[in-house]
């Protein structure tokens, strides 16, 4: 057994309006894991997402990251948290009035990374996506798979130990969902634990990741042990 990074205990979240996303969710996964969360729109796929990553508190149960209460860390240890997640959601926010280079070392200046690192950085994750030729260019002129690399390389410039994706490959065709599948791969080769919700049948049919099945807000033992 390795080292435990996340423990999700009993962990529900119902919503103002009363939807109930998530109900007694227990989940462990281990550092340098690659895992999948798979499970039909409205499972509870992204919400977990955002409750591991603190942008959500659950409603019941605990999310521990590193033995820390996500939900109780104070401002600077938010922060510590953070700066070890690389996040890749479905909304890109990129900045469109800003070059490729510019978008990546976005996260690098709002942290306080000294101007010296910038560019060694950025370029290092834009290398990684195989954006580097393209660091002067605006998002606009990129493809779909290819906007998708730069939130990838904009999520894992400050070199993460998570990286919670969800539904990364969403909107591409498989070859280039393929792509992006074997950059996870290089990424979780070298000990980057990787966390991704999907339905993408390309992704799942890997064999490269746990797969963990949520069904209607709950992990669903039977698809799981079928997956």
């Amino acid at each position: 057994m390795g080292e435990r990074l996340i423990d999700i205990q009993q962990v529900g979240k119902r919503y103002a309006n009363g939807f109930e996303a998530l109900r007694g969710v227990d989940l462990r996964i281990e550092a340098g894991e690659m895992v999948f969360l798979s499970g039909h729109s409205g499972a509870g796929k992204s919400t977990l997402l955002r409750l591991i990553a603190g942008i959500e508190v659950p409603t019941s149960g605990t999310i521990r990251i590193s033995g820390q209460d996500v939900a109780r860390l104070k401002p600077a240890a938010a922060m510590t948290l953070r700066r070890s997640l690389g996040l890749i959601f479905q909304d890109h926010k990129l900045l469109f009035n800003r070059s490729v280079f510019d978008n990546v070392t976005l996260p690098l200046l709002i942290e306080g990374y000294p101007d010296e690192d910038l560019g060694r950085r950025a370029r290092a994750a834009l290398n990684k996506v195989g954006l580097l030729e393209r660091e002067k260019q605006f998002p606009v002129m990129l493809s779909g798979g290819e906007q998708q690399r730069l939130c990838i390389a904009r999520a894992i410039v400050h070199r993460p130990s998570l990286v919670l994706a969800d539904e990364p490959t969403g909107n591409l065709d498989e070859a280039s969902a393929r792509d992006i599948l074997a950059m996870f791969q290089s990424f979780n080769q070298v000990g980057v634990t990787i966390v991704i919700a999907t339905h993408d049948r390309t992704l799942l049919e890997s064999k490269l990741a746990r797969i963990v099945a949520l069904d209607h807000g709950r992990i669903n033992a039977a698809a799981q042990a079928h997956a």
